[in-house]
């Protein structure tokens, strides 16, 4: 099984997420695929910085890792940004979320579970 990234990138009290397009879109934590050879935390930098042009630092995770299919497994941690703003590049909107604001309702289902721990820790 492959796992995927996905990182909550939190700044002044507010957290980054960004919108999948599609019938079955809806807000996500931005990340993707672990290469082999990577540990999450290098491949959620590196995601990061393709995806949003963002440089983090990763923390800790928001918990077990959720299935999304047969095949790969969400792995969500919590990162701080060290340098830049988000660049807008894969996805069609990206909003920085205060812990209020945090509806898991409107989430793709794989990243919901994180949103609730994220609201604890928010």
């Amino acid at each position: 099984m492959r796992i995927v990234v996905g990182v909550a990138v939190v700044r002044d009290d507010r957290v980054l997420a960004a919108y999948r397009p599609g019938p079955d879109g809806g807000w996500e934590f931005p990340g993707g695929k672990v290469e082999p050879g990577e540990t999450d935390e290098e491949a959620a930098v590196r995601e990061i910085r393709e995806e949003l042009d963002l440089e983090i630092k990763v923390g800790e995770s928001l918990g077990p890792g959720v299935d999304i299919s047969a095949a790969y497994r969400l792995h969500v941690y919590l990162a701080t940004v060290v340098a830049g703003d988000p660049v807008l590049r894969e996805h069609s909107d990206l909003r920085w979320f205060a812990r209020d604001e945090l509806d898991e309702s409107d989430w793709l289902v794989p990243d919901r579970p994180f949103v609730r721990a994220l609201q604890i820790r928010l």
